[in-house]
């Protein structure tokens, strides 16, 4: 586990702290939940974009030819 110093604007500070009691966590754990939800949330769009390279159009038309061809339910048209 790892400590830092933090310096954050006396309105977020605020915000954060307010929050933390509502969720009924601390600020540490509410800082450490948002730190992890971004770091996630960006390294999905990595994986995302690196996958997005490797893609072509004939790997689309490969995986669509396996789709059966009929007529979707009436709640599922556009």
């Amino acid at each position: 586990m790892s400590t830092i110093s933090l310096r954050l604007p006396e309105s977020l500070h605020k915000s954060a702290r307010e929050l933390a009691k509502k969720e009924k966590v601390s600020i540490n754990q509410l800082v450490t939940l948002a730190l992890a939800e971004k770091v996630a949330a960006l390294g999905a769009e990595d994986y995302l974009e690196q996958r997005a390279k490797r893609a072509s159009q004939a790997k689309l038309e490969k995986a669509m030819a396996k789709v059966a061809d009929f007529e979707p339910a009436d709640y599922d048209k556009l």
